[in-house]
């Protein structure tokens, strides 16, 4: 039985009958998009270390800076357990929810993928300021919440405009660049977090939260200057001299007519949409269920392997097994510096392997790091034992394979996946269900994540391993492949699939015709 598909000969001459190249102009534009990923990950690079931190933990959460004292009587994996300092780290990813679900899609399907950047920017910095200047801890919470608005829309545009600028058979790269700025701004964050934290006056927590307005406003006043994607001007009903004339300017030639007239056609094939009921099309209709299952799924297990509760919590984690503050954040910079440089082999690999191919294999690493790392605390640590250094440093070298793992596969491509399947006269709403669906994910594993170490302890990551076994099973039988495949004609590919097929194939009603007042 086939599980998957592959493009074949079909994708590749829908790439020769395009042309073009990659130009400097477009180059240009998507680095300066990508920075939406490095505000992202400044932010997790910057919660996990400032939640370590000994003088922002005795200002706003005493009681945790108490069982990190000798002689708490706390066991090993419960010293950081509080809902209220979960609640900092999460508050962020539940405004960033409501902001996507509520505003984000609407305003990038309507007014396009540049002004929601700018949106975006602007509240990034917003949060940035009264984060590093907050005297209590409602005060953070607001800052984080700022962030989250921040992000809300920074992630529904970035994605959707990567995927939309690059040529066909560089798609993957350029779409992963999103992630590996993410990578940068988590260094750049682990990377302030070490040198602040030996601040002596102990105020490197504000300095630490408040440089998230470095990576904020690149990216505002960069999406100031940025050409809006022609798909964007085509779904707004710009004129097609106008959308032909960028798109010439993108690709770099004269003879673009056939890719425009592949976009155009995507544009509300069936002549019912608009900017309003763009969700309720991938509710209701079947030929959008295979969509709507990867915008579900891929995001939400991408949050089950833990790696945002290692990103919010390696320093924390770290701790737990034994080693001081600064050698906690020290580590944590190498394996941030790692996973950056596998997320940059991943924008290499992409288009030359297929997706399937690395999240299969990616899925595989991360799970026998996970059992390893499960293990050895589980044998060594135990709740009230103490770890060698040996074993530290094997957990260290495990947590950066498993980083690895993630960074080169699921990392990079739950942003790229979602956000090329969707057909242009749904895609914003598509996006917004992938970043309502990571960010549901993100809160729960973000806000938990402590709590569960404490109760679980060691036993936690044989159940994130557990999802790990399940995701990769979901890619192997459900993901087809799409490389080198144009963003507009992907849709053809679910009618290839062993599976999908059954779904997409099955005719609908056709929509009913508007009544005449």
């Amino acid at each position: 039985m086939a599980v998957g598909f592959t493009g074949g000969s079909g994708g590749e001459d829908q790439q020769r009958r395009y042309g073009g190249r990659v130009t400097a102009f477009a180059a240009l534009s998507c680095v300066t998009a990508a920075m939406g990923g490095a505000i992202f990950g400044y932010d997790i690079g910057t919660a996990g270390g400032v939640s370590s931190m000994e003088p922002f933990l005795r200002e706003f959460f005493p009681e945790v800076h108490r069982r990190m004292q000798a002689g708490a009587g706390v066991g090993n994996y419960c010293k950081f357990d509080s809902q209220l300092l979960t609640l900092f780290t999460s508050s962020l990813y539940v405004s960033g929810l409501l902001t996507a679900v509520l505003l984000a899609s609407w305003f990038t399907a309507r007014h396009g993928r540049r002004p929601s950047m700018i949106l975006g920017g602007l509240a990034y910095l917003a949060g940035a300021a009264v984060s590093g200047g907050a005297v209590n801890v409602y005060m953070a919470i607001l800052g984080r919440a700022l962030l989250g608005v921040g992000l809300g829309f920074a992630n529904q545009a970035v994605p959707l405009y990567l995927s939309e600028m690059a040529p066909a058979r560089y798609r993957g790269a350029f779409s992963n660049g999103f992630q590996f700025s993410l990578c940068l701004g988590a260094l750049a964050a682990t990377v302030v977090n070490y040198f602040a934290q030996k601040i002596k006056a102990g105020w490197g927590w504000r300095l630490s939260l408040g440089l998230a307005a470095v990576p904020a406003v690149l990216l505002t006043v960069g999406a100031m200057f940025l050409p809006e994607t022609p798909n964007s001007l085509v779904q707004q009903g710009r004129d097609r001299g106008e959308v032909k004339a960028m798109l010439q300017k993108i690709r770099g030639i004269d003879a673009v007519d056939e890719e425009l007239d592949d976009i155009v056609a995507a544009n509300d094939p069936t002549g019912q949409a608009t900017d309003n009921n763009g969700l309720h099309m991938i509710l209701s209709r079947r030929r959008y269920r295979p969509q709507l299952a990867m915008a579900i799924l891929i995001p939400s297990f991408t949050q089950l392997t833990g790696i945002n509760a290692i990103g919010f919590y390696a320093p924390v984690l770290l701790r737990t097994i034994g080693l001081s503050e600064s050698e906690a954040l020290l580590s944590t910079v190498v394996m941030v510096i790692v996973s950056s440089a596998s997320t940059f082999a991943s924008m290499f690999l992409v288009d030359r392997f297929g997706r399937r191919t690395l999240l299969l294999v990616g899925g595989v690493q991360m799970f026998v790091s996970e059992v390893l790392i499960g293990g050895i605390m589980a044998a060594k640590l135990r709740d009230q034992g103490q770890i060698t250094r040996t074993y530290a440093l094997a957990l260290i070298i495990l947590i950066g394979v498993y980083s690895t793992g993630f960074g080169w596969s699921w990392g990079p491509l739950s942003w790229l996946v979602p956000s090329e399947i969707f057909p242009l006269e749904v895609r914003s709403a598509g996006q917004s269900i992938t970043v309502a669906s990571g960010f549901v994910f993100t809160i729960l594993v973000a806000q938990y994540f402590l709590a569960m170490l404490c109760r679980f302890k060691a036993w936690l990551f044989f159940v994130f391993a557990g999802w790990i076994v399940a995701m990769t099973a979901f890619v192997y039988l459900f993901l087809p492949e799409t490389k080198g495949i144009p963003i507009e004609q992907i849709d053809k590919v679910w009618g290839q699939h062993w599976f999908w097929k059954g779904v997409v194939t099955v005719e609908e009603p056709p929509p009913a015709a508007p009544q005449k007042l």
